[in-house]
């Protein structure tokens, strides 16, 4: 992946520090491989569902909202990088524009910058909404339909793709091996 890399940039528990961001339609299991990254990479976690709940606890989902989450997301991922920490952030990240500020973010900081698209078949993302409890996401399979239609296409290799239609084992190991 591209970004600035920084041979000498560390996180604190001696790794190179990196941003990973994380995105993909609803219901793909970013949350899924977003955990495992940070957890991989010992890494702060940062969700749009947890800070849009923070910031809107009856969420309208307009545009300036979605806006608003989106520039605290990155405010925290720029404060925990600044903090030595490397960051996990998950994300629908659908517009190229949001996906660039990260990007802009990582490179401004110094740091390594991961683009990962987390993709499944249709029927595991049916699936997969309908088995949804006490999670942060609001996303029906409508919305993912939705989505589906609006996401930006991602240029050429800007990006790697975990394939998380198989069981977490195998979704592990892709990013294992990626990361």
């Amino acid at each position: 992946m591209s970004g600035t890399p920084v041979s000498d940039t560390r996180s604190t528990n001696g790794a190179e520090q990196r941003l990973v961001v994380v995105c993909g339609l609803p219901g793909t299991g970013k949350t899924t491989v977003s955990g495992h990254a940070a957890e991989t990479l010992d890494a702060e976690l940062l969700r749009t569902d947890v800070v849009r709940t923070d910031l809107f606890p009856e969420p309208d989902y307009t545009p300036a909202e979605v806006a608003a989450v989106y520039d605290a997301l990155l405010d925290r991922a720029g404060a925990a990088l600044r903090d030595g920490d490397s960051v996990v952030l998950d994300g629908t990240f659908k517009n190229h524009a949001r996906r660039a500020a990260a990007r802009q973010l990582a490179d401004s900081v110094g740091v390594r910058f991961e683009l990962v698209k987390v993709e499944c078949t249709e029927a595991v993302v049916r699936d997969r909404i309908r088995a949804r409890s006490g999670d942060e996401s609001d996303a029906d399979f409508a919305i993912h339909q939705q989505f589906r239609e609006e996401f930006d296409p991602i240029p050429g290799d800007d990006h790697a793709i975990i394939d998380n239609s198989g069981d977490r084992d195998a979704t592990r190991s892709q990013l294992v091996a990626l990361l």
